[in-house]
């Protein structure tokens, strides 16, 4: 497959979480400009860091994503003086049922929303202009496998993460014309500690430098869905084909149910 020219530089939200700080390094050599996003400050003053030691030039910001004016702004500066080359949107929250299965708190399913889904919407509406008036650009979009199926544990993050992979397909049909590339990742679990509180099993669990590797290769090849790991995606893709009447119990005899 055709190996693209590396991008010079590469803006990464949700960098202080487990697969963005891992992109983070694996983007980092000399020559390369990082903007790295988070929230936590301490850590991504630390991330920056590692980065520098590998080379690279990186720049901070420290912002709430749910504050959307603020990251229209940002983003605004950002592109009047060096749009970025490949843009990963990767920030995101999630909420659960419970132990005892009484519901997702509406506070944390609005949060959810306002990150997950807004804040990412937010982000490539403000990129697009920049990037069609240069003619290039990469957008990447970080769903889940829990987009193809619904986890009755995590419905609200299944559903946030369904509307980014639809969103990517679409946004890749408007602008491949254009230069434009746009993929959708879809992880299964990656060690984190957002993966850790999630409740239920979790099979073939990857550690963030291997998602992160793996990732980077398959943009380099531009595949429109990039999903992980092997069976685990063709087994959950399989499961959202079946009706209900069959899904739903094989997902419980794999310990997805009630």
């Amino acid at each position: 497959m055709k190996t693209r020219k590396q991008p010079d530089h590469v803006l990464i939200t949700g960098a202080t979480g487990a697969i963005g700080s891992a992109l983070a390094l694996e983007y980092a050599a000399p020559g390369v400009q990082l903007t790295l996003q988070g929230r936590r400050e301490a850590v991504l003053l630390e991330l920056a860091t590692r980065c520098r030691e590998k080379g690279a030039e990186v720049c901070t910001q420290v912002l709430d994503l749910r504050d959307r004016p603020a990251l229209l702004a940002w983003v605004r500066e950002l592109c009047q003086c060096d749009t970025p080359d490949l843009v990963i949107s990767n920030a995101g929250l999630n909420t659960n049922t419970g132990a005892a299965g009484q519901g997702e708190p509406f506070a944390e399913v609005e949060a959810l929303v306002e990150v997950n889904v807004l804040a990412a919407m937010a982000l490539v509406s403000e990129l697009i202009p920049a990037m069609r008036q240069r003619g290039s650009g990469q957008i990447v979009l970080i769903s889940s496998l829990g987009s193809y199926y619904g986890l009755p544990m995590t419905p609200s993050y299944c559903a946030s993460k369904a509307a980014l992979r639809v969103y990517g397909a679409a946004l890749r049909s408007w602008l491949h014309a254009e230069g434009i590339r746009v993929n959708v990742v879809l992880p299964g679990y990656v060690a984190s500690p957002m993966c850790a509180a999630m409740p239920g099993p979790k099979p073939f669990l990857w550690q963030p430098d291997r998602a992160a590797r793996h990732i980077r290769q398959r943009l380099e090849w531009d595949w429109a869905r990039i999903s992980f790991p092997f069976p685990l995606n063709l087994g959950v893709w399989l499961l959202s084909l079946l009706p209900a009447c069959l899904a739903m119990p094989i997902a419980k005899l794999f310990g997805y149910g009630r």
